[in-house]
């Protein structure tokens, strides 16, 4: 008999680009996860861009997580990530994670980079848990509250560089050992 944590730990989700009728879902994780939610016309304009791609992480037929990112030439910039309230800490945000990742490669495009809110524990601290490493802040960056963000990059191919300094000791000291 196995354990409901064990289980939860081995959620497997299909990732697939996001579709019209998933709106109604993507908003309510969003609203659920954020303090200053997308609206649904801030997520259909950013959509119609052409170089903005949407997918969604589905379990059961059902929108457990999303993710919109925008494709550069030399990296993948992703602009809006959450995961169902129920479904955190379950590794549907390691998978779609992972799903990026996959699109890099050493000649083209060679990063993935983010803002996260300084306020954003639990962000920087999965980012972190992913590889990313916090590379900068960026002063009074949310026009929504003046609050700093951090940006943060995955570079493909690089193992944990040692050059990164107080931000990533800045989170790291609330990361679980």
């Amino acid at each position: 008999m196995s354990t409901g944590r064990i289980d939860k730990e081995q959620v497997r989700v299909h990732i697939r680009w996001m579709i019209r009728r998933d709106m109604a879902e993507v908003l309510q994780i969003e609203q659920q996860s954020f303090e200053f939610a997308w609206t649904e016309e801030d997520f259909l304009r950013c959509l119609r861009q052409r170089n903005c791609i949407g997918m969604v992480a589905e379990h059961n037929e059902k929108v457990v997580g999303f993710m919109i990112y925008e494709l550069h030439k030399d990296r993948l910039h992703i602009l809006n990530f959450a995961v169902g309230d129920g479904w955190r800490r379950q590794n549907v945000g390691r998978q779609m994670i992972a799903k990026l990742v996959a699109k890099l490669s050493s000649h083209r495009r060679t990063k993935i980079t983010l803002e996260v809110r300084e306020s954003n524990l639990a962000a920087q601290l999965f980012f972190r848990k992913q590889d990313f490493k916090a590379v900068r802040v960026m002063r009074a960056h949310y026009e929504d509250t003046g609050e700093d963000a951090f940006l943060m990059s995955y570079r493909f191919g690089v193992e944990a560089p040692e050059e990164v300094g107080e931000l990533v000791n800045r989170i790291a000291q609330y990361e679980e050992n």
